[in-house]
């Protein structure tokens, strides 16, 4: 069996591996990096345009990310952590354009403004409170909030144009948002990435065995195409495989492992790819998630940029499935039950039965009662020019808690093993929005040669934020700010700008 050696081995072609392998290339291109990926292109799976939101997750849109407590207040700290991580990740990016790492900036990023509307007045009380604490942030500054029909027309032309007055509601905009196309940024960071001498990619590559030997991963790969099989030794493993990210955990033996299970979730579109709705629309706007509903499936109309051509994205509607990935099979679920998690895959069975029941009614769900849900934002929509695309699975983490109980989570986690010499990424939102942070982390943990001394001044010249908290300096903020959004493009027009932060009807 022929075999080689890497130092840094991406199982995986989705964001989070191309990000990983573009950051280690800025700060130390000597290090060999291999990158192997099972579907014939990079960011098929969850990266693709069609499989996840596009949203440039910052906090300014997505309810769920500030909870109302018992008491009343609004949670925003959560809010708070995204919208600086994302920051983050667009510094990297402005920089990678500025280094012609990149091309233009439209071909993966379009600036659409970022809206949060709901209907009632206990919803319409909630966002004001969340609007209130949100703008106390430098970060939320420019966040406007309005009940004036008069300034939700404006804002949501195609929403409100023929609504009932009758019900109260509410909205606020950020409109220097975004709309990101995380499949096209994968597949053009991986073009760049393959034009480097220390880099290999090798699509329709699947890894079948990792074994840890003394000080190195001897780690199995597959040719797909040709059947052959061939062995590398690896320094270094990151695991960004998506929903196969927990069977190739489980594959390695690692001990930090040991309690993880995977709560598979898949979802579907309405899709409108006319392009003159979607640019009449122009905005990606959240509203609540119905009751039981898991975070993934809150209701959003969204316009995207898809191959350079506006669309409308309705949605997601989530299912129940077994599968891990979407080209995964039947019994993915089955096949990662293991002794050391059954008891938390059965917790968590019992304490979420509710949103079992609901996520298989949801599958089961006809096209005529999905479009139903469309009308609440659209109720002049034509049913003809909508179809079902089908969303990415993502698996959410079912790990133990405080309690030594198995409960279900539903953000992003990074697992790094004892002797760092393996990372994986685990979970589903906010995910690609974060991407960056996310791999600093990884660095921060397993790499961290690669943030130290002269290799520290280049990250700070890519990321001039890195270790210095956005929320708490004004003048850094305005200077990224300002930096990131003419290199990305991400000003807003003046037609979507109004004077005033608050208005009240």
């Amino acid at each position: 069996m022929a075999s080689h050696h890497t130092d840094i081995l991406m199982i995986g072609g989705g964001i989070m591996s191309v990000t990983l392998a573009s950051l280690i290339s800025q700060l130390d291109n000597s290090r060999s990096i291999t990158l192997a990926e099972q579907s014939g292109q990079l960011g098929e799976e969850s990266s693709d345009a069609w499989n996840n939101a596009g949203t440039g997750h910052a906090g300014y849109c997505e309810l769920n990310y500030t909870p109302q407590k018992s008491d009343g207040t609004v949670d925003i700290e959560r809010a708070l952590k995204i919208n600086e991580q994302f920051e983050v990740s667009l510094q990297f990016l402005s920089s990678l354009v500025d280094r012609k790492v990149l091309p233009r900036a439209d071909r993966f990023i379009r600036n659409v403004p970022h809206l949060s509307w709901v209907q009632g007045a206990d919803a319409c009380q909630y966002l004001k409170k969340r609007h209130v604490a949100l703008q106390s942030h430098p970060l939320f500054a420019a966040m406007e909030f309005s009940s004036r029909p008069s300034n939700l027309s404006d804002w949501l032309p195609l929403v409100t144009g023929s609504q009932s007055s009758i019900v109260p509601t509410a909205a606020t905009r950020v409109a220097h948002g975004s709309d990101v196309n995380f499949g096209a940024l994968t597949r053009l960071l991986g073009h760049s990435l393959a034009q480097q001498s220390n880099t290999d990619i090798r699509l329709k590559t699947r890894v079948t065995n990792l074994t840890r030997k003394q000080k190195t991963w001897i780690v199995t790969l597959l040719d797909l195409e040709s059947g052959k099989t061939t062995e590398l030794t690896a320094d270094f493993v990151f695991v960004g495989a998506g929903g196969a990210a927990l069977h190739l955990l489980q594959k390695s033996g690692v001990p930090e492992a040991k309690g993880y299970g995977g709560f598979p979730v898949s979802g579907l579109w309405l899709a409108c790819e006319d392009a003159a709705l979607a640019r009449a629309h122009n905005a990606k706007v959240y509203s609540q998630a119905p009751v039981g509903a898991p975070p993934m499936s809150v209701p959003h109309l969204d316009t995207r940029f898809i191959d350079g051509k506006p669309a409308l994205l309705f949605g997601p509607f989530a299912g129940f499935t077994t599968r891990f990935l979407k080209a995964g099979g039947a019994f993915d679920l089955v096949r990662s039950v293991r002794g050391h998690n059954l008891q938390n895959l059965m917790d968590v069975a019992v304490a979420n039965w509710p949103l079992t029941r609901y996520l298989i009614r949801e599958a089961l769900s006809s096209i005529d009662s999905r479009l139903d849900q469309l009308r609440k934002f659209l109720p002049d929509m034509q049913p003809e020019q909508w179809r079902l695309r089908q969303a990415g699975q993502r698996v959410q983490i079912i790990k133990s808690n405080s309690r030594n109980r198995g409960t279900l989570e539903f953000g992003t986690e990074v697992l790094t093993t004892a002797d760092r010499s393996m990372a994986a990424l685990l979970g589903a939102s906010p995910g690609a929005s974060t991407c960056v942070s996310a791999m600093l982390n990884v660095i921060e943990r397993c790499l961290p040669e690669l943030v130290t001394g002269p290799r520290l001044e280049t990250l700070q010249t890519l990321i001039p934020s890195y270790g210095q908290p956005l929320q708490e300096d004004t003048v850094l903020l305005e200077n990224v700010r300002q930096y990131t959004s003419n290199t990305l493009g991400l000003w807003p027009t003046p037609s979507q700008l109004t004077p005033g932060r608050s208005i009240s009807a």
